[in-house]
């Protein structure tokens, strides 16, 4: 349950950024620096990933690819799982997309989004 109300104060978080600071400050709040790293994995991605959908679930708005994304990696990098948040577009219609990546695989979207979002950008 703690994990729940951390990933929802963290879509809050992100939330406020998008409002009032936009894209660049949510790419700093990804880009986490190593002195907020835990050492070792304390939380497997799974139970992460689950905290964060259950807190999507009850967040105040509609939570996008993007609030969802940054907050999973986030808080994976938090608890020292090499994560990567990946945005990616098509061009017609032209649609963007984030997830995260662990090891080279999708671990909060389906396998074959990389297919239909070439890549644009890797946090």
């Amino acid at each position: 349950m703690h994990l729940v109300l951390r990933a929802f104060r963290e879509l809050a978080r992100v939330q406020y950024l998008l409002w009032f600071r936009h894209l660049p400050a949510v790419y700093a709040y990804v880009t986490i620096p190593e002195r907020e790293r835990r050492g070792g994995a304390s939380r497997p991605p799974s139970e992460i990933c689950g905290a964060v959908e259950t807190a999507c679930i009850w967040f105040f708005k509609d939570v996008s690819c993007l609030h969802r994304s940054a907050v999973t990696a986030r808080l994976l990098k938090q608890y020292g799982v090499n994560a990567q948040m990946v945005i990616g577009a098509q061009s017609l219609p032209f649609k963007a997309h984030a997830w995260v990546e662990v090891d080279g695989e999708v671990i909060n979207d389906k396998p074959y989004v990389r297919e239909m979002y070439p890549e644009l950008d890797r946090l």
